[in-house]
């Protein structure tokens, strides 16, 4: 079995996948190679002691697939559509694998009928027409029963049965692999800002982000983790606010911060990290706490697709964060 990820997320969750054994008995994952956080990723999750059965090296989605199990992160990605719609014969079994938010958006589409493209990146006409023919083929397989979607963020009971009705096995997790691995050293500051993507994309002004994240700071020291997508102007001007610690890019904040103690508490922007933190911390104590985007924030580059899909995002963060809150005190 085979499998393609392009991010440090994603590498994670396809560990879990194999370790859950959704994949297969040997899993060969194939990193990447362009992507600069990937390769420490890659040392950190070595470091925990990979499952048995598994290896990870870097290396490019191959022109086609290969005809048994593939595990893909991310089915937006043209080299994936590429290799997809290239392929004789598509694989006998697809199980995509969490890419942040992402995974909620290509169940909706999936579901809709819709092409796989990545909200807030609209595509020219050929890029839309390779989209639309990997869509179709990704239906076919699970038409034929060969799809499995295996994730850990939360899918409403009506999304869950159109999946299946679609021929889409679901498999739900809760980063079982992890959570069985020793917890690492951890950030000692008790505020944790885990760093979005949006500033990067131009999607949020730099100056507003900057200017809450110094405001957090304010009230005591915090440890600023980035998004492996990351503004370098962002990066420098935090790293002049006192009281900051800034981190590099690399493994996944799951992998980071699972070793945080009672007491301190993790910042987020809406993200898949503000979902999957809450699962993992908040039972132990640790508040995740997802901040709405202000709307003076926003850059004329939001479409409305995307501000949907972020205040969607909030409203998930939100819930799963305060679902765990009367386990922590019935624990108490």
């Amino acid at each position: 079995m085979t499998a393609f990820v392009e991010s440090p997320f994603q590498l994670l969750c396809a560990v879990e996948a194999h370790a859950a054994g959704h994949a297969g008995a040997r899993t060969r994952v194939l990193t990447r190679p362009d992507v600069p956080a990937l390769a420490p990723a890659v040392e950190t999750v070595r470091g925990l002691g990979l499952p048995g059965g598994l290896d990870v090296d870097l290396a490019p989605v191959p022109p086609r697939l290969p005809h048994d199990v593939v595990v893909v992160g991310n089915p937006f990605s043209r080299a994936f559509q590429s290799a997809l719609v290239r392929s004789l014969r598509p694989p006998s079994r697809i199980v995509v694998v969490d890419d942040g938010l992402a995974a909620l958006d290509l169940a909706h589409r999936l579901t809709s009928g819709s092409s796989l493209v990545r909200i807030g990146a609209p595509p020219g006409s050929p890029r839309l027409g390779l989209a639309a023919l990997a869509a179709l083929r990704l239906r076919r397989v699970a038409e034929a029963g060969g799809l499995t979607l295996c994730t850990a963020l939360p899918l409403d009971a009506d999304l869950r049965a159109w999946l299946r009705l679609l021929g889409v096995d679901v498999l739900e997790h809760s980063f079982g692999w992890l959570r069985g691995r020793p917890a690492g050293d951890a950030p000692q500051e008790p505020t944790v800002v885990v760093g979005s993507a949006l500033a990067a994309d131009g999607l949020v002004h730099p100056d507003r982000y900057v200017a809450w994240v110094r405001g957090l700071a304010a009230d005591g020291p915090l440890r600023y983790v980035p998004h492996r997508r990351h503004d370098p102007r962002v990066s420098a001007l935090l790293e002049q606010v006192p009281g900051v610690a800034l981190d590099a890019p690399g493994a996944p904040v799951e992998v980071r911060l699972c070793g945080l103690r009672p007491g301190q508490r993790v910042v987020t922007l809406p993200s898949a990290s503000a979902l999957t933190l809450a699962q993992l911390l908040a039972p132990r104590g640790v508040d995740v706490v997802p901040h709405a985007v202000p709307g003076d924030w926003w850059t004329d580059r939001v479409t409305p697709e995307l501000y949907r899909h972020v205040g969607r995002a909030h409203d998930l963060a939100t819930h799963a964060a305060a679902a765990v809150t009367p386990l922590v005190a019935a624990r108490a």
